[in-house]
């Protein structure tokens, strides 16, 4: 095959469009160029108060590139990904060009149909704990992309994440800026983008071990408390260069589509990586070297409602 074409575009955008981003924003574009299918960041699209060094945007365009590398495997031709490859493009994030033709491996397949199916469940989830062989396919998909995950295992490093969670969550609250621009992607029932209500956690109790965001001042059903001992997973990156965003969110896609296909719910936490010393305090009780970019809640949820996306001809450059 000498390049992609339309066709494979509107597919790849199709795909890349699925992905998860904060406040539902979709920050992405897809274009043609010389037969390559290229992914970019959308800068109008980029949060100015809660993403003003374009983390949150990276993880996302990130996540949407792996969705696009699926849908082109899954047709035969697999994607050759250079990542940032131009310096003087900075909103450019990859390049995928054919490679090899080959038949989809299982591995892609199943991902793929996952695609469609994964959203971020943010209500209460089942009590039944998480088995460890899908920990292990969890830890593994992110080792794929170059990215770690530490699942956190016993009430003494879920208290200590908590309370970590939560003083980000009130620092972010006492942001006027930072409230007024969540509220501009909240509550949008009939747009394309945003937290729609039904999308959104109740509103959130005292016992809560951990945050949620206020999408939504509906109450919470009766008898409907959070999970006591959730599983916690926190994945980061060696390094936190653009590079290295990028590729976390490339994992972190993988890790949600891994999550979905093994029949579990996820829900993400961003709030200790948004503020900069909860990060730090974050990362120095991991013991890791590396650097925490997002955490998520994983268990079995009831099922819930996808957020809208928008049109793909509203992402084609």
């Amino acid at each position: 095959m000498n390049g992609y074409d339309e066709s494979d575009l509107r597919r790849a955008a199709s795909a890349g469009l699925q992905a998860p981003s904060m406040h539902n924003t979709q920050p992405w574009l897809f274009r043609l160029r010389d037969g390559a299918i290229e992914v970019l960041a959308d800068p109008g699209r980029r949060l100015t108060v809660a993403d003003g060094g374009g983390w949150a945007q990276r993880l996302a365009v990130g996540a949407a590139t792996f969705n696009a590398r699926l849908a082109l495997a899954w047709t035969g031709t697999p994607a050759e990904v250079v990542l940032l490859p131009d310096p003087a493009e900075p909103d450019l994030i990859a390049r995928l060009t054919p490679g090899h033709t080959r038949p989809p491996t299982y591995t892609e397949r199943d991902l793929h149909a996952a695609i469609e199916r994964r959203h971020s469940n943010r209500q209460p989830f089942l009590p039944d704990p998480v088995p460890a062989d899908a920990r292990i396919r969890l830890i593994e998909a992110a080792g794929a992309e170059h990215a770690w995950l530490d699942l956190l295992v016993g009430m003494t490093a879920l208290t200590g994440f908590s309370e970590i969670a939560h003083s980000a969550d009130r620092v972010l609250r006492r942001d006027e800026r930072y409230q007024a621009e969540m509220i501009t992607w909240s509550d949008t029932e009939e747009a394309p983008d945003g937290i729609p209500a039904y999308a959104g956690a109740g509103a959130a109790a005292h016992q809560d071990l951990l945050p949620q965001r206020a999408f939504t001042d509906r109450p919470r059903p009766r008898g409907r408390d959070y999970e006591p001992e959730p599983l916690v997973g926190i994945l980061g990156t060696v390094g936190d260069r653009r590079l290295d965003q990028v590729q976390a969110g490339q994992a972190l896609q993988r890790v949600l589509l891994t999550v979905t296909d093994a029949g579990l719910a996820c829900s993400m936490i961003s709030q200790p990586i948004e503020v900069p010393a909860a990060r730090d305090q974050l990362r120095r009780a991991l013991g890791r070297t590396g650097f925490p970019q997002i955490a998520l809640r994983i268990g079995y949820g009831h099922p819930g409602l996808r957020a809208p996306r928008r049109p793909v001809e509203e992402v084609l450059g």
